[in-house]
């Protein structure tokens, strides 16, 4: 009787425990790993995925045409735990043949939640006034001391009105926003309906929005949307949140206006480049909250994206049906 062959799976770095006990019960892979929490050197991924015929991928890993040339003609599967796809060389990976898993819905409240946090964050300047207790400028109750900006009969601006954006906006009602404004490639009436959201241009939504939160897609219409006009349209007392990609936002033009007060203070989750360098201007102003991209960081759900990604994977080598499968 003939050795069954086994289907080479390479996993890029270590993963949540769901996803890796999964491939670990798959007894038609022989399943290698990058053992290490830290990205691996770009020698060290080519040499990995050589002759693979699944690649499970983190969006931190760059899958261009000169990676897909190291594993050779194998490779039938990639599956990144991520929503974005923005790390893969898409048009190349259809030229090849080669389907791709990916990790829409499961991080969507998760994100959504950090959004808001960060959010009241930024808006409420709780590291200011947490750095204040520590240092002693704490001093006694004062009238205009820390005083930052509420959402209560707000308008909030929301960039992207997607999974994200609607979860975004559904976490925000509570808080007693007057006025949700959203715009994005085309209107979306029956989801904008649950939250009485305005679809409006993107100039007139910088306007009048008192809180900006971009959830979008990074294409190359939303690469450096948010510039120097773009700043310059704000209010003076608005507040900019970015939970979507870090090239959404031209960043030399987001220090500028933070720094000359042309508007009042932004939070980040995701920069340009990431990490960010520690030297950074950006990371000067106290009015400037960024945090590592920990949208989706929580037990839960990086332990679903986890097993998500593996199951595509496995689907994918199998022939059969990808529990989400991005469509080339």
């Amino acid at each position: 009787m003939r050795p069954v062959r086994l289907m080479k799976v390479f996993v890029t770095r270590r993963i949540p425990p769901e996803g890796s006990a999964a491939l670990a019960r798959a007894a038609d892979c022989e399943v290698e790993q990058w053992d290490s929490d830290e990205p691996i050197p770009s020698k060290d991924l080519e040499r990995g995925v050589a002759g693979a015929h699944g690649l499970l991928c983190l969006l931190s890993d760059r899958i261009d045409k000169k990676l897909l040339d190291a594993a050779g003609a194998n490779l039938k599967v990639i599956s990144t735990i991520s929503v974005g796809v923005d790390h893969l060389a898409l048009d190349e990976i259809k030229k090849r043949g080669i389907r791709v898993g990916y990790t829409p819905d499961v991080l969507t409240d998760a994100t959504a939640e950090l959004a808001v946090s960060l959010l009241l964050t930024t808006c409420r300047r709780l590291p200011e006034a947490i750095e204040e207790v520590k240092n002693g400028g704490w001093t006694s109750w004062k009238p205009l001391w820390m005083c930052g900006y509420g959402l209560t009969q707000s308008t909030v601006g929301i960039i992207g009105l997607g999974r994200i954006g609607q979860a975004i906006a559904r976490c925000l009602k509570p808080f007693g926003v007057q006025r949700l404004l959203y715009t994005g490639r085309q209107p979306r009436p029956q989801e904008a309906e649950e939250f009485q959201a305005e679809f409006v241009s993107t100039h007139q939504l910088a306007a009048e929005s008192d809180f900006i939160v971009v959830a979008c897609s990074l294409t190359p219409a939303t690469r450096g949307l948010c510039n120097k006009d773009f700043f310059q349209q704000m209010k003076k007392t608005a507040v900019f949140v970015n939970i979507s990609r870090g090239e959404v936002v031209d960043q030399d033009d987001l220090y500028q206006a933070l720094a000359s007060g042309q508007i009042a203070a932004a939070g980040l989750d995701v920069t340009t480049p990431e990490p960010l360098p520690t030297n950074h201007p950006l990371l000067t102003l106290k009015n400037c909250v960024i945090l590592p991209h920990i949208g989706s960081a929580t037990h839960r759900t990086r332990n679903t994206m986890s097993l998500l990604a593996a199951n595509n994977l496995l689907a994918g080598l199998r022939g059969e049906p990808m529990p989400s499968e991005l469509k080339l």
